[in-house]
């Protein structure tokens, strides 16, 4: 590791604190690539799920390209680049003609334009409603930020449309219990989700154990209420009676604000009824032609595999369709999805990386062998050595390492 040793420690820590260290910077790593090696342009994979992405503002200072983890590395290094951490259904631009006249070298013979991608503030190096950089050069102390699973822009916790900080669920601990953020602009797109049940919202709670009933939670009780007694329905001129619904099923309340203060009859209510023969819809209605209308833009946290629960009936699929957030049904497009093949793929590399090194030593003669065992066992005890000399009241120092190897060098010299 060229130039590790060049400045001293600042403090001190032990061996197996320096490692637990080096591995965990290793899986975070491999989490946000997806467990992708960097070796092979992704063009030729078409519009990944989600990939981990980078903007080069070398290249393409208007910020409208990205490119992937191998095109960064070997095409763009030493430019000015813009980490993204994942984007979803994305093409690699790296070359194409928003580069002009550079080419990519893993990957040459590429369309013009992907017309598929999309290209938010982000790319630019802008972030949240402030439109700040991160991290931002003018902040004493960076600030954590969120990333909506819509739009996938990141915003500070500061300009999340809460009245406090206390309204993001967290647990005693200050770790999120939230599995996906949705920011206020795009809760807007996703209203239909205030039909659900409260089990699809993460809750606040407060450092006393006390949990913070939010705004989500009381509306889907104001929807609860009003699909517990039996109500007419009237759709397409004909007056229908729906009985007592179970506790899956909810009522779409047609051109009705939805807040926490709303008084919602249940008596008559305005929907449509879905028809459909294959699947039937969780939610009793029909999402095309009826939905909650939010007078009021406010953020929604959302609980862990509350996309298992969305309802993916005929006319559910197509609503999400014309959103543009079909993608919520695709369980490959979660993070949680993301990492959990990142982490398969690291485990496969390593036990990969593990299988070669056992077969390099075993296909060693037995001189071979016993050389690399006496050199581990020389490194080992000279480490030994050193350590119970040294006086433990002072940091270990660049000198002091390279004193350690200077003293196997000369051993092995005598030995020769």
């Amino acid at each position: 590791m060229a130039g590790a040793f060049d400045d001293e420690m600042e403090g001190t820590m032990t061996i197996d604190e320096y490692i637990e260290d080096i591995e965990a910077q290793e899986l975070e790593a491999d989490l946000v690539l997806g467990g992708d090696e960097g070796k092979e342009c992704t063009y030729s994979k078409g519009y990944m799920r989600r990939q981990a992405l980078f903007s080069c503002l070398t290249c393409t200072p208007n910020g409208n390209a990205g490119v992937c983890t191998a095109c960064c590395l070997s095409c763009h290094d030493g430019h000015e680049i813009i980490e993204l951490w994942t984007k979803r259904n994305f093409r690699c631009d790296c070359g194409n003609s928003k580069f002009q006249e550079f080419s990519c070298k893993l990957y040459a013979d590429k369309e013009p334009e992907n017309t598929g991608n999309n290209y938010n503030q982000n790319f630019k190096g802008s972030y949240c409603t402030c439109f700040c950089p991160y991290p931002d050069p003018n902040a004493e102390e960076q600030v954590e930020m969120i990333q909506c699973c819509i739009c996938e822009d990141w915003f500070h916790e500061s300009h999340l449309g809460l009245e406090a900080s206390e309204e993001i669920p967290r647990d005693e601990e200050g770790e999120p219990l939230y599995e996906d953020f949705i920011c206020q602009d795009c809760a807007m797109t996703c209203s239909f989700l205030k039909l659900y049940p409260r089990t699809i919202w993460a809750s606040a709670t407060q450092s006393n154990g006390s949990t913070i009933h939010t705004k989500e939670e009381n509306l889907s009780e104001h929807v609860s209420a009003a699909s517990a007694s039996s109500v007419n329905i009237q759709a397409d001129a004909c007056s229908l009676q729906i009985p007592k619904l179970d506790p899956e099923t909810s009522l779409s309340i047609q051109n009705v604000p939805l807040e926490e203060d709303t008084n919602i009859s249940s008596d008559v209510v305005c929907c449509h009824a879905v028809a459909n023969s294959d699947i039937t819809c969780i939610l009793g209605m029909d999402l095309s032609v009826a939905s909650p209308v939010l007078e009021k833009k406010k953020p929604m946290f959302l609980a862990k595999s509350w996309r298992d629960l969305l309802c993916r009936c005929k006319t559910c699929v197509g609503v999400y369709a014309q959103k543009g957030i079909g993608y919520l049904i695709d369980k490959e497009d979660s993070l949680e999805e993301y990492e959990k093949v990142a982490k398969l793929k690291r485990e496969e590399n390593i036990q990969k990386q593990e299988g070669v090194a056992l077969n390099l030593f075993d296909n060693l003669d037995h001189v071979a062998k016993i050389e690399i065992l006496s050199g581990i066992a020389d490194m080992k005890n000279e480490f030994k050595s050193f350590l119970e000399s040294h006086d433990t009241s002072n940091p270990i120092t660049s000198a002091d390492v390279r004193q350690v190897f200077d003293n196997l060098a000369k051993k092995r010299q005598r030995l020769q």
